[in-house]
């Protein structure tokens, strides 16, 4: 659940209303809290399968092992 306070320090993106529309009718059917928590899932999700974070540990750590980084 994402809090008030933390809503307002969150940037704000532009989509397609049609592609906005689509996701309030799936979130609402899949019972999220509302649209910006369905896409923060979908989002993390897509990160996850693309391993964002991995590929930017990995080349941190390759990084660290040329001495470039601490």
């Amino acid at each position: 659940m994402i809090l008030e306070k933390e809503k307002s320090r969150m940037p704000k993106i532009n989509i397609d209303g049609g592609l906005y529309d689509r996701a309030k009718r799936a979130a609402d059917a899949s019972g999220y809290s509302g649209v910006e928590e369905f896409i923060a899932h979908c989002v993390e999700d897509e990160l996850k399968r693309l391993k964002v974070d991995e590929a930017e540990d990995q080349v941190a750590n390759q990084l660290r092992g040329l001495g470039y980084i601490q």
